[in-house]
This record gives structure tokens, C-alpha cells and sequence, in this order.
């Protein structure tokens, strides 16, 4: 459908079906042809295969639903135009984009719920259909409904997983067939055996030989993508165990298509599953004439760019920030594809500005090599009172504060960059030792060992660290090798910004300035001598009160190449930044503090179900380059906001406390409170990031 206009006779019986980027909403599809390409309404009669009464009445129902106000509605025609980037750039059939905001359903059920609206158009009697399993199949699943068909097959794409998930291969194969009539073939095998030896035998079992057969004569194929984050699909699913995470076997890999690993390239990436899986492979994928990919969510946005790389992809169900970001990631300028000859809509898609010319980034530095050991000396020496090196090691910190016999220890790391964080926030009250990597990286499990060893009293040591692979991957092996010197170690990711992920995925959110209560949260309950698991399930219900959203204004550069991480536009901001240095989930236009601070607070509230009473922690927090005087404009209005609402803020941080380097941005942080949580933080603490004495009660 990219680009080609479906010519239909005046004769045909019924109206043409709009491209699937409009979905399914011929209103929608007039508009466009009308107001952005510039057709006559007989040319559109003849596009759409209707009459030119039903065109006049197509445009005057779009303008009296809003769909029209000179111009195709802001939200409506970034949706469009992003899929035709998209099908412009891969050469995509069709592309249908959903806007990620708005509704009461959840983004994997707004992108799951679209797509079972396309397979009316898609499947056809005597259609062989195979479905893979995930979250996203799941929910279009139990959404699809087909009528009026006849023998279609709906096959299992991949053997069997973990029966724990409620979205495995067995259980979408089956919901899809049951719910459009369709017979369903099951591969009685798992998807991954125990060795190739077995996958051999099993593959040439008369059963399981014949149902394989079918993954060959298929005609569609719809499936979902994973990312290779810690809650992803493919984690959760078993195929991805942590003995494989210790291995550099899929250091190169960005992400799963049908349980199986590929580059940034959609290149197949081998390692040791490569010979013991069964079920569809990738030059079986691609050889399938039509195939549907359905994803959703900015985590996925390289393994999505993997898949369309690799061919893998005909048609594309997916959001608007997602489809923003991997447009964004390729330098594709949506202005291009808007054209008219008609009015232009007040607010234009995104990055329409022109981004300025960026010269090096003038940094204090010596070798940027160097930076974060000498970073570390300098800190060690301003703070003697707080913070100290352990076994002579800058960049493996432990506090000063006497640790009693038969004290959690409590254990926070991550990679340089955010400071304050991590070492500000060791001390009497926090934590006990703190592991330092190099510039966004994670430290290696080694100096996390050493950091637990110091930090163990006898009763068990809690790590608390951001919820990222890397650092998912080191702090879990260092672990394993505390626990083989019988040191009893827990864990808790922090897991608090609200952009990176839906509300129904919370694990798989990114930790930000949400650490700093958690830290405090696991130092007063260690503190107070507290068992190990009181301290652990006080630190995880802390982490699950904390949200966070982040604002960028200018990127961050890195000390070593002195350049920003992203281009930004000079109207331009990043909504929902990390504190990576990389873009957020959506570029938006600059605007009024009071408004950004507005859209930020929408978006925490209610996914707090923030009200009236309710108690709160409050953190604006700087992203490195924001002074203190923007910050308080910002903090006057979250206020205003809390009020209005009618919460209390118990406690309010502003200042520097979990930085992006030198990015020029905020994040607000609301943790939401109990009469358990509250003391917690109002517990006396001395690290040098912050220092409370007293409790003090604000009015």
C-alpha cells in the first residue's frame, strides 16, 4: 500500500477498504486525501470507490467530529504520518500506528485490539495462520473475531515454553483459533530441549514431524518481537536462562523474533539454543508471503528496526512513540512527508524544527580516560567524613559510619555520570558500600564482591541497583559468588520511571531518581536492625511507591567524545528521558514550565491513582545542567498540582541527586506514602548527598 493509490471502478459494488494506517475508518482516509493530498472530491470518490455525495458526507461528518479543523487533528495525522515513514523507509504492505496515549487501555491491549482489527482484511478461507506467544498475541488473541470463514488453520508457531505464563505458545495458538473458528495444530514439543541430540529425536517423532510440516505451507504469520531487557518476553518465557547471561554468547544481539536471537541487522545471532530449538525459523519467517509484526513500546524500538532490517516484516502494527522513536533513531525527517496544497494543521508533527550546528562541549577535564578514577579521588577527599576507598580501590566505596554486628548490609552501585549518585548516598542511614563503573556502565561483579564483603555483618546483605542489563547481569553473578562465600545475598531493582514501560509491566521499567528514596528506605530499615527479609520487603515496597518522569531540554555529552548524545531542535524537548544520555519516549514542542509540569503530573497521577489525602515524598531533581532556580519554578507548580488534587507533600527534595552528566533537563519523582514508609525517610541519615538529622514535619 506504500505510496500506491488502489484505482477502483465507479462500477464496484462496494467501497474500497482504507489502507490499514487509517484504521479501518473511512472518515479518517477522506480527510487525508482531501486536506494533505491535495485531491479533488471526485478524484476521492474514485480512490475510495464511492460516490461524490458519500465523499461530501464523509468530509462533513470528519469536521463535525473533530477529526477535522481545517486540518486532520494533530493526534490523528502524526499517527498517519508516521506510517508512512514507516512504510516508505522498509518497503512495509501496510503500517497502522496507534497513539500510545489516551484510553483506558493499556498500551499492549490499544496495539493488540488494532491488530485484531486487520485480520479481517488479512485472512481468508483456507488460510494456513501461525501466532507466536507473548503479551501483545496474547491480547489480540482474545480480541480477534472472524466471521463467515472456512477452513482455516491456526498453527503454534514454536514449540512449547514455561506453563507459569499466562501468554504462552500453547495458550494464544489456542484463544486465536477458538475465538475465529479456525482449527489449531500445537507443536508438542518445547521450544527449547536440552541438547541438539534430543531436538534431533524429538523433530523425527511421527507427531511432532507432521504438525512441523505445517510451519512450511503457511500462508500469514503474525508475531511479536522481545527486547532482551530483565522482564522481557523472552526471560520470562525460560528460554533466556542466567547461565547464558554470564556468556558472551549473545553479546551482539538486540533482541528475539520466534524465540530466536538476531543483531542489530536482524541477522540470526548462533549460540548454544541455536541447534536445540524448535518451531519456525528465521528463513522460514521470511519466506512467508504475509507477516504481520505487533509490538509496542519504546523498549522495543532496535529489536523492531532489527526485524524490518531483516525483511522479516510485511505489514506493522505498533504505537506512536515507538514508531516516533525508530524514525527518530534513523535521522527520517517527518516533515517530508507532509504535503498539501490545503491549510497545514497549527501544530505539526515532530521534529519539524531545524536542529542547531553543536560544536564540542567545552569540559574540566584532563585525559577523558581518566575521569572517573579521578572523579572518585576527588570526592574521597572531599568527603573524608563520609566516604572511604575499600582495599585501596577509587571506584569500590564504603562509608565511614561504624557497622554493627548482625546489620543487613545494605549494597548500591551503577555506572559513573549521576552523581551525586551512587556514592552521595553512603553514609549512617543509607548505604554501606557503593561499586562505581565507568560512565553509564555497570561495575564488573568483582568490585561488587568486594563491596559485599565489606558491607557483610553476619546477617545477609541487600543489593539495590537500576533495573538494566548490565547491571542486572554483573550484581546477579556477584551473587553467585558472595553466596559461594556463604555471604546471603537479596536483591531489589528499582523500577520507577513511568515512561519506559506501561503500567501493566512494571518490572521491566527503568530505575532513575526513584533510587534516591529507595536507597533511603533500605539504609533506615538496615538501620534499625532489621532482619534481611524486613529490610528486603520494605525496599521493594518502596521501589513500587516511586514514579518518576523525566523532561530534557539538551542532551548530555560524554567526556570522551565531547559531543551530544542526540540531536535536539532548538523548540524541541525529550519526554521521558532516561538518565543514559538517551533520547526519550517522545519529542515534544518546548512549552511554559507550568505546562510541561502539567503533562508530567498527569501522567504520575494516575499511574498512582493520585487523590484526595493521599501522602507523598516529592523529588524535582536535576538532570546535571538545570540550576536550582529553574527547579524551584518547576517545584512551584508540581505544588500547586498536589494541592489541587488534594495529596499532601510529606517530604520535598529539589536540587542534584541522580544527574544524566551535563544534560540540560529535570525529573519529578512522587512516592507515595504510608505511616511505615514515612518514618523510613524521616529516619536521620548522613551520607553527603543528603543529611537529615531530625525529623521534620511539613505543614
Amino acid at each position: 500500500m506504500s505510496g500506491v493509490r488502489r484505482r477502483t471502478s465507479p462500477r464496484d459494488s462496494a467501497p474500497a477498504r482504507p489502507p490499514i494506517r487509517f484504521g479501518d475508518d473511512p472518515l479518517l482516509w477522506a480527510s487525508w486525501l482531501y486536506y494533505q493530498e491535495g485531491m479533488t472530491q471526485g478524484e476521492i470518490a474514485e480512490e475510495m470507490g464511492a460516490s461524490r455525495p458519500t465523499v461530501n458526507a464523509y468530509l462533513a461528518d470528519a469536521r463535525a467530529r473533530g477529526i477535522v479543523n481545517i486540518a486532520i487533528s494533530s493526534e490523528h495525522m502524526r499517527s498517519v504520518t508516521l506510517a508512512r515513514a514507516l512504510e516508505d523507509q522498509f518497503g512495509l504492505e501496510s503500517c497502522l500506528v496507534v497513539p500510545s496515549h489516551g484510553g483506558a487501555r493499556s498500551l499492549i491491549d490499544k496495539v493488540g485490539h488494532a491488530a485484531a482489527g486487520i485480520l479481517p482484511m488479512m485472512v481468508h478461507s483456507g488460510d494456513t495462520l501461525a501466532i507466536t506467544w507473548g503479551r501483545t498475541m496474547l491480547s489480540m488473541a482474545q480480541a480477534a473475531r472472524l466471521d463467515g470463514l472456512r477452513d482455516v488453520t491456526v498453527v503454534q508457531a514454536t514449540g512449547g515454553t514455561t506453563a507459569k505464563i499466562p501468554y504462552s505458545p500453547e495458550s494464544c495458538a489456542t484463544r486465536l483459533a477458538d475465538n475465529i473458528g479456525a482449527r489449531c495444530v500445537p507443536i508438542s514439543a518445547p521450544a527449547i530441549v536440552s541438547s541438539a541430540q534430543a531436538r534431533n529425536m524429538l523433530v523425527q517423532e511421527t507427531v511432532i514431524a507432521e504438525q512441523l510440516t505445517y510451519l512450511s505451507r503457511l500462508d500469514r504469520v503474525v508475531f511479536g518481537v522481545s527486547s532482551l531487557r530483565p522482564n522481557s518476553t523472552i526471560h520470562s518465557s525460560g528460554f533466556f536462562d542466567s547461565a547464558l547471561q554470564q556468556h558472551d554468547f549473545y553479546v551482539s544481539a538486540v533482541g528475539s523474533l520466534v524465540g530466536q536471537f538476531m543483531d542489530a541487522q536482524g541477522a540470526p545471532v548462533t549460540g548454544p539454543l541455536s541447534d536445540r530449538f524448535i518451531g519456525l525459523s528465521l528463513d522460514e519467517l521470511r519466506r512467508v508471503p504475509s507477516r504481520m509484526l505487533v509490538a509496542a513500546g519504546v523498549d522495543k524500538v532496535q529489536p523492531i528496526l532489527a526485524s524490518l532490517r531483516g525483511g522479516y516484516v510485511t505489514t506493522l502494527v505498533i504505537d506512536s512513540d515507538t514508531a516516533a522513536g525508530i524514525l527518530r533513531t534513523l535521522d527520517v525527517r517527518l516533515s517530508r512527508y507532509i504535503s498539501s496544497s490545503r491549510d497545514k494543521p497549527d501544530t505539526p508533527p515532530d521534529e519539524t524544527t531545524e536542529a542547531p550546528t553543536r560544536n564540542l562541549v567545552k569540559k574540566f577535564l584532563n585525559d577523558p580516560r581518566d575521569v572517573v578514577n579521578e572523579a572518585m579521588e576527588g570526592a574521597l577527599a572531599a568527603f573524608p567524613d563520609h566516604i572511604m576507598a575499600i582495599d585501596d580501590s577509587v571506584r569500590a566505596i564504603g562509608a565511614r559510619t561504624p557497622r554493627p554486628q548482625g546489620k543487613v548490609g545494605v549494597v548500591i552501585g551503577g555506572g559513573a555520570g549521576h552523581e551525586p549518585a551512587f556514592l552521595g548516598f553512603v553514609g549512617q542511614g543509607l548505604a554501606d558500600a557503593v561499586a562505581v563503573g565507568n560512565v553509564f556502565a555497570s561495575p564488573p561483579p568483582d568490585r561488587i564482591l568486594t563491596c559485599t564483603r565489606f558491607a557483610d555483618q553476619g546477617a545477609g546483605v541487600l543489593y539495590v541497583y537500576g533495573n538494566y542489563t548490565g547491571d542486572v547481569m554483573n550484581f546477579d553473578m556477584a551473587s553467585d559468588l558472595a553466596a559461594a562465600e556463604g555471604i546471603n545475598v537479596r536483591t531489589i531493582r528499582t523500577t520507577d520511571d513511568v515512561a519506559s514501560s506501561g503500567f501493566e509491566d512494571r518490572d521491566a521499567r527503568r530505575g532513575t531518581a526513584g533510587n534516591v528514596f529507595v536507597f533511603k528506605v533500605a539504609g533506615a530499615a538496615s538501620a534499625r536492625m532489621e532482619p534481611l527479609a524486613e529490610v528486603e520487603r520494605l525496599t521493594r515496597k518502596a521501589n513500587a511507591a516511586c514514579h518518576t518522569i523525566g523532561v530534557a531540554l539538551e542532551p548530555c555529552s560524554m567526556p570522551e567524545t565531547r559531543r551530544p548524545s542526540f540531536v535536539l531542535g532548538a523548540q524541541d524537548l525529550e519526554f521521558g528521558v532516561g538518565v543514559h544520555g538517551e533520547p526519550g519516549v517522545q519529542r515534544q514542542k518546548l512549552a511554559a514550565a507550568d505546562r510541561i509540569v502539567d503533562e508530567v503530573c498527569d501522567q504520575l497521577f494516575t499511574a498512582m491513582k493520585l487523590g484526595t489525602g493521599q501522602r507523598v515524598a516529592v523529588l524535582v531533581n536535576s538532570l546535571g545542567g538545570t540550576p536550582m532556580i529553574e527547579l524551584m519554578v518547576l517545584n512551584r507548580r508540581l505544588q500547586q498540582r498536589l494541592n489541587a488534587c488534594g495529596a499532601q507533600a510529606h517530604m520535598t527534595l529539589v536540587g542534584h541527586y541522580c544527574t544524566s552528566l551535563d544534560m540540560v533537563g529535570a525529573s519529578i519523582t512522587l512516592m507515595a506514602l504510608d505511616e511505615e514508609l514515612a518514618a523510613l525517610l524521616d529516619a536521620p541519615c548522613d551520607g553527603f548527598a543528603w543529611t537529615r538529622n531530625a525529623v521534620m514535619k511539613q505543614a
